[in-house]
């Protein structure tokens, strides 16, 4: 059992973000079932290196992600590998919902008229997240959504799976080099809930076992070897001029 390095408890509707360093393991747990977690990557000593959604779908020949992917930035270098899942299913294309969306579905509250009880999306929680890094709009790439599955027919129609987290259910990414992660716990925008899925995640920080010859994320495809030298790489170049940041986070 490793030992809790850090914890937390993130309301429904709330945004989060930490520098991991390399060689640490983040688990995300729900704790009700339905929760919805949108996740963003980034490069905390090159914020203009960030996750890279048709990379990481292309390279491992699949739409969803599960156990056994790895999350690739732009550069071709593996955010964190996907090592535990017990939903089988992260999406990886319906996005976060903006002001619009929300209003739509579930009604117009604002902050000042209805303070914590308002509704937040997930558009605007991830701009207010990434701007205490100096980022903006421009920087906001398309997601993960965790505990989330959108599933496709023949005809390439799109559908939100509801019920598909249960409660107490865990995603564990396994970070291999330093990443800046950026979070909002707002609704799936594709999400049919006739009342605004008000849920909450719980975060869990360790360090990570070591990796073995035969892991699982970097064996399932050529193309993840090829990420994890392309890591190797990276880490050597900076190895001399370049310490592991400290944890640090924000809310």
């Amino acid at each position: 059992m490793q030992e809790t390095l850090y914890k937390e408890h993130i309301p429904g509707a709330s945004h989060w973000s930490m520098v991991i360093p390399a060689g640490h393991t983040l688990t995300l747990t729900d704790p009700e079932g339905g929760s919805n977690v949108s996740m963003l990557f980034y490069n905390p000593n090159n914020l203009l290196e960030r996750y890279n959604a048709p990379d990481t779908l292309k390279c491992q020949h699949t739409f969803k992600l599960t156990k056994g992917h790895c999350l690739y930035s732009d550069m071709g270098r593996i955010f964190c590998s996907i090592i535990h899942d017990d939903t089988q299913w992260i999406d990886s294309v319906g996005g976060v919902a903006n002001k619009q969306k929300v209003e739509q579905k579930w009604g117009a509250r604002d902050y000042q008229s209805d303070r914590n009880a308002w509704l937040q999306n997930g558009y605007d929680s991830l701009l207010v997240e990434v701007a205490k890094y100096g980022l903006g709009k421009r920087d906001l790439v398309a997601n993960i959504n965790i505990f989330s599955k959108v599933k496709t027919d023949d005809e390439g129609t799109l559908s939100f799976v509801e019920g598909h987290s249960k409660a107490g259910d865990q995603v564990q990414l396994r970070f291999e080099m330093d990443t800046l992660v950026v979070l909002t716990t707002c609704p799936h925008p594709m999400n049919p809930a006739s009342e605004y899925p008000n849920l909450a995640t719980e975060l869990c920080l360790t360090k990570s076992a070591p990796i073995s010859d035969d892991d699982e994320c970097m064996t399932s495809c050529d193309e993840n070897g090829r990420g994890f030298e392309n890591n190797r790489r990276y880490q050597c170049n900076h190895s001399h001029h370049h310490t592991s940041p400290t944890l640090s986070g924000a809310q």
